[in-house]
């Protein structure tokens, strides 16, 4: 994939509710917050518009993965849905050993076992793995999530670092993508894998099945 300046990830902050309290203390007449002076209308300021949408999602299909082991057997889906401000994430899988598991995007959309044909982590910055890494991070990475003793987990994630419309960090691209599961956990810091053990599972993103696929490419 080509080294592309990829959109930048919007990141929501604990301020935002501050400011919504000291909004409320200090309201002005009729119960309008009072903006200090020279704050007002400023963009990104308190009490000023919120910032825009980063990618767009009109005709944007969503996308899901059906994840297999190495056996072939079916441990359940991933799905991709496209918003304003990123990608959402959702897993369901069965079948899992208990524990944490080590779940990203792969940059080839090949499953053949024991799954690397599905090359790398999605990673066309080529920066070093890990959100813990101050060289990192792969566009590809996402977080942990646990299996119980039951086997079956669900796990849930977003991510502004791709995107299923077209153009710069695409999963769409010309060799498309994949999903891995991983035996272990990831540290978040070791390049260029995580530490994250063997490659349990794998389901390569495709478009949803009869949704419009505008925003490929």
């Amino acid at each position: 994939m080509r080294p592309t300046a990829l959109p930048r990830p919007l990141a929501a902050t604990a301020a935002v509710l501050a400011a919504g309290v000291l909004a409320a203390c200090a309201s002005g007449p009729g119960g309008a917050p009072s903006a200090p002076p020279g704050r007002q209308g400023a963009p990104g300021a308190r009490g000023g518009p919120a910032p825009g949408p980063t990618f767009e999602t009109r005709n944007v299909a969503p996308a899901r993965a059906e994840i297999r082991d190495a056996e072939g057997r079916t441990l359940g889906q991933a799905t991709f849905t496209q918003g304003p401000f990123g990608v959402l994430v959702v897993t369901e899988l069965t079948g899992l050993p208990a524990g944490v598991h080590a779940m990203h995007i792969h940059d080839v959309g090949r499953c053949e076992a024991p799954f690397t044909t599905a090359g790398g982590h999605y990673n066309p910055l080529f920066r070093q793995h890990g959100m813990l890494n101050r060289a990192g991070f792969h566009a590809g990475d996402l977080p942990n999530f646990t299996a119980p003793a039951t086997g079956t987990a669900r796990a849930e994630a977003t991510s502004a670092a791709f995107q299923l419309g077209a153009g710069v960090g695409t999963l769409f691209d010309v060799d498309g993508s994949s999903i891995i599961i991983h035996s272990g956990a990831d540290d978040y810091r070791s390049d260029p894998g995580g530490n994250a053990g063997t490659r349990v599972a794998c389901g390569v993103i495709t478009r949803s099945a009869g949704a419009d696929s505008t925003g490929a490419r």
